[in-house]
């Protein structure tokens, strides 16, 4: 699918990845909207890219629902999402003096980062299947983002790992269902990146996680996922894939 003209919505777009890849549609000629919470830097952004900003919680139901609606009218139709919202949080299982992991935590990272995407798909996917279709049969694509701790989740990652491994698992089956609207749909696994999250720890310790990935040895750029997010749209051939973009890094437990 050829970017240019295209309708795109990307939530989280107010920061780190979802920001560079907003940045990166814009320039291949795509209509951009930015979805993400009113204290992100959406507007700024948007208003960088010639896009629209639309706040959008994507736990809110109804609240994404009116901003999915409101992104399609303003852009004409949705051809692409890129789900790009999440968090990370952090705990032990079990803490000092064996205290059991608080729940509310866990159940808010897969709010958010699982059943937040989930909600994305299904009400975005609803809005593209009604798109007329190119001459290759295709509507349009949904990118989700994943995490290496998906596979090799470290200690005190229970609840990220949970829902970046609940994402990866969706892909397959989301493909599947939609195939026949020709609707493809692929999921970033994204290894050490230069994040709001990372780029909040001191140089040395970021040297030092850089170091790790075994090529090239540093954090990964926003713009290399954004430069992956461009190719999954323009290829037609992936769909249903989790790729990973980690330099090759395995992740040790700790």
């Amino acid at each position: 699918m050829d970017l240019k003209g295209t309708g795109t919505i990307i939530t989280g777009g107010g920061s780190g990845l979802g920001e560079a890849t907003i940045r990166a549609f814009a320039a291949k000629g795509a209509k951009v909207a930015i979805l993400d919470l009113a204290k992100s830097n959406g507007v700024a952004i948007a208003k960088e890219v010639s896009g629209t900003f639309i706040e959008a919680d994507v736990t809110n139901n109804d609240q994404l629902s009116a901003a999915i609606d409101k992104a399609t009218q303003t852009l004409g139709a949705i051809h692409i999402v890129v789900n790009c919202a999440g968090i990370g949080t952090a705990g032990k299982t079990l803490g000092k003096g064996e205290v059991p992991l608080d729940l509310e935590p866990f159940r808010r990272t897969i709010e958010v980062n699982l059943i937040g995407t989930f909600n994305a798909i299904r009400l975005a996917a609803a809005k593209i299947a009604k798109n007329t279709p190119n001459a290759d049969g295709e509507r349009g694509v949904i990118i989700n983002t994943a995490s290496v701790a998906a596979f090799e989740g470290q200690i005190g990652q229970a609840a990220y790992s949970a829902s970046k491994g609940g994402v990866v698992g969706l892909t397959l089956p989301i493909a599947r269902d939609l195939a026949s609207y020709g609707i493809r749909v692929c999921t970033i696994a994204p290894g050490l990146f230069e994040t709001p999250m990372l780029m909040g720890l001191p140089e040395s310790a970021r040297k030092s996680l850089g170091a790790q990935v075994p090529f090239p040895s540093r954090l990964g750029r926003p713009t290399e996922y954004a430069q992956l997010a461009c190719h999954i749209v323009e290829n037609p051939m992936l769909n249903g894939e989790t790729i990973r973009l980690d330099g090759a890094i395995r992740m040790q437990p700790r």
